[in-house]
């Protein structure tokens, strides 16, 4: 694009554009710049006002610093379009859309953006907390429902739905390459519309599943279209595609309000078992967390090399059981000190058929040994 001056008439400026020509008087570019001048300043000001008025307001989703930003912009886009039409710059053709096609879609794709944000922002805003991963997951489907049909709008008041179709046809081959490269772009895609009806985890919970021969383990941060993000318990961030997650076996260890902890307690063999669970049971029913129904079961399990192994079972509050577990064991590790019931280490006895030779050195550096209990 080049511009000429035309030196010979000092009320004009000739733009040449192409092949076309357009006559610009000096009173038309004063007064446009006047009108974007004015825009800027009225923007500024209802940008700074918003803002102050969003400390003082209830509806914090409505008029906030994101709101002031988009009325910001909306004035700037109305001053700029007033200011081409003064200039007579709306009819020119870019591409085959004129400049006021072109910035029609602007402002309704720019529209609908913030409406579907706005949307988006007041469904999880208002959510219950208990239904609030299942809204947030909703007001995102909605967001981009708005924005794919608010795209698709802005580009046939701009006059090129009839041009892409021409290039999408045109581009027939190129789009079946590109489909079978995006197979697995489409698979996360179908996966992630299957886990949202399937359900079998949802953000905030705390899960567990293998990933290609590795464990991950932590609680759901978000799940999006293509992938879900898991926060694991050393505070890292994993993200996993849609169709691994899909394909791989889910626990979910808090779909359930409450969850059982199983601990195995390890008495020796000349210990009284039933008095050992009575220490243990008392122990389990003075913690507030451990449920009374289902009431804790406690049970010889099996006859182990060096111990006599109970097994402990009690029910517990889901969101709470790594936080119980912890504090059954310190107490019934008190509790038998306590009763003098002894947790014994692995031991094992040796015994050999024939009698061994001891060699032991006294003082003198004579030579003792020992044979079947006898010094010689």
């Amino acid at each position: 694009m080049t511009v000429f001056s035309n030196l010979s008439n000092a009320t004009n400026i000739t733009i040449s554009l192409g092949p076309t020509k357009i006559t610009i008087g000096l009173w038309s570019v004063f007064e446009a710049a006047l009108i974007l001048l004015l825009g800027f300043v009225v923007a500024r000001l209802l940008r700074h006002h918003i803002v102050e008025l969003s400390s003082s307001v209830k509806h914090v989703w409505i008029i906030n610093e994101d709101t002031a930003k988009t009325v910001h912009n909306m004035v700037v886009l109305i001053a700029l379009f007033y200011a081409l039409k003064v200039l007579g710059l709306l009819d020119y053709k870019v591409g085959g859309s004129s400049v006021s096609e072109i910035l029609s879609a602007l402002v309704v794709f720019y529209s609908v953006y913030v409406l579907a944000k706005k949307s988006k922002d007041y469904l999880i805003m208002h959510a219950a907390p208990s239904e609030l991963p299942e809204v947030q997951i909703k007001a995102k489907i909605l967001y981009y429902t708005l924005i794919t049909i608010a795209f698709f709008i802005a580009l046939n008041i701009a006059g090129l739905t009839g041009r892409l179709t021409t290039i999408i046809a045109a581009a027939g081959i190129t789009g079946i390459v590109l489909g079978f490269a995006s197979q697995t772009v489409i698979a996360n895609f179908i996966s992630g519309l299957f886990l949202y009806s399937d359900k079998p985890l949802e953000i905030g919970q705390a899960i567990r599943l293998e990933v290609e021969g590795n464990v991950v383990e932590g609680v759901v941060e978000d799940i999006r279209i293509l992938s879900t993000r898991i926060r694991q318990w050393d505070g890292t961030l994993v993200r996993v595609p849609n169709e691994k997650l899909f394909n791989s076996n889910i626990i979910n260890l808090q779909k359930f309000p409450v969850r059982r902890v199983d601990i195995v307690v390890g008495i020796a063999y000349k210990e009284d078992t039933s008095r050992a669970i009575d220490v243990i049971r008392r122990t389990l029913d003075e913690m507030p967390l451990v449920l009374a129904e289902p009431e804790p079961w406690i049970y010889v399990t099996e006859l182990g090399d060096s111990s006599v192994n109970l097994s402990v079972r009690a029910w517990v509050p889901s969101d709470k059981w790594f936080d119980v577990r912890t504090e059954i064991v310190e107490r019934i590790k008190r509790a038998l000190d306590d009763a003098g019931i002894e947790i014994p280490f692995p031991q094992r006895v040796n015994w050999f058929p024939e009698p061994i030779r001891i060699k032991l050195e006294d003082s003198d550096s004579s030579n003792t040994f020992i044979r079947g209990g006898e010094k010689f």
